[in-house]
């Protein structure tokens, strides 16, 4: 019967998505979050959101009844996803009936009419997630509305922009330590066990108005169980707040940010419990105690670190479709990946 079923939902995913064939769109179901829409924007060069935002979108969609529609990073002719094109994200105008977004993007490059879009959805002042480079989502010269430039999009609207590799990147892990005067926030709900092997992110901007609900402890190695480093943790760099934003137009909103959200991060089931939380939170419902945020479908996530083969991309020719459900994607390892044997791999 659950195989049944998984192959209706994925004809009828197929299906409703057939006239957005640029993006993957799961429709949501009779849970709690019906009626809410979730954008979530995949494109960077490095954390591998492009495996991630799907398998966030089916927990979401499936679990939790949001309808999900996951933007992709394009080559320049829309032949295939290819996280590398900074100016390749397809789909910006979704976020018109999106009532949040949940953004990793890195650096990307939107054109004035496709940024238009995502300055009207700050100008309704819509809640968004951001992880990992969210940080850091954009560059180049365009704005937001003539008030936010695509440089400022992280200091002014995630809280925070790129500072540095505050632990050694690919050596040193994170290891999630709540905020004990925040430590009963609905965000947190059955959030306790938060480790990611991706390096804790230097963070100096956040004031008395944002929300620090963890910080980061850099731990010795990639292994969940590895010791402290001391002399990093002192003070303990904050690894997820709330930030109040102001849009372009004035208007207030609100944004949820985490500094972890690389695909191997989110083999954490209190990570992904936290970024569901969070989805509850900003579109005003009532968060559940133990958010269920178990993988729809069986999720392999590849290692993070940039990919220089130009063939790459082209030689995998991935589509939307080939994330959405009853699929479970297996890319190679980015070259000079560190061994890390804590998460799930395909059976030989």
């Amino acid at each position: 019967m659950k195989t049944f079923l998984s192959t209706v939902l994925f004809f009828l995913c197929l299906s409703l998505s057939g006239k957005h064939h640029e993006i993957l769109h799961f429709p949501g179901s009779d849970e709690a979050g019906k009626g809410k829409t979730i954008v979530l924007v995949s494109g960077d060069e490095e954390y591998r959101t492009e495996e991630s935002m799907p398998m966030l979108a089916k927990i979401l969609s499936q679990k939790h009844g949001f309808e999900c529609k996951v933007l992709f990073a394009w080559d320049n002719e829309g032949k295939y996803i290819d996280p590398n094109n900074q100016q390749g994200v397809k789909g910006w105008n979704h976020l018109k009936d999106a009532d949040l977004m949940l953004i990793g993007t890195r650096f990307r490059r939107p054109s004035s009419e496709e940024a238009k879009h995502i300055t009207n959805f700050l100008n309704a002042g819509k809640p968004i997630i951001g992880i990992r480079t969210s940080t850091h989502a954009f560059n180049g010269n365009g704005s937001f509305g003539e008030k936010i430039s695509y440089g400022q999009f992280g200091p002014l609207v995630m809280g925070e922009g790129w500072v540095n590799h505050h632990g050694r990147h690919k050596v040193e892990g994170a290891r999630g330590i709540v905020e004990a005067k925040n430590a009963a926030h609905p965000i947190l709900k059955g959030v306790t066990d938060v480790f990611g092997p991706s390096d804790v992110y230097g963070i100096r901007r956040l004031t008395e108005k944002d929300t620090i609900l963890m910080r980061g402890a850099v731990t010795a190695t990639l292994d969940p169980d590895s010791s402290f480093v001391d002399s990093k943790n002192d003070p303990m760099q904050p690894l997820a707040w709330l930030h109040p934003y102001t849009a372009p137009n004035g208007k207030g909103g609100t944004t949820f940010c985490t500094t972890m959200g690389a695909s191997v991060d989110l083999v954490s089931e209190d990570l992904r419990r936290m970024i569901v939380n969070a989805a509850y939170f900003l579109t005003g419902l009532k968060v559940p105690d133990n958010a269920d945020v178990s993988y729809v479908d069986p999720f392999y996530p590849s290692f993070y670190g940039f990919i220089r083969d130009k063939e790459h991309w082209p030689s995998l020719d991935m589509q939307p479709m080939d994330y959405g459900l009853g699929k479970s994607p297996n890319a190679p390892e980015p070259k000079g990946s560190p061994k890390w044997n804590f998460r799930d791999s395909p059976k030989k």
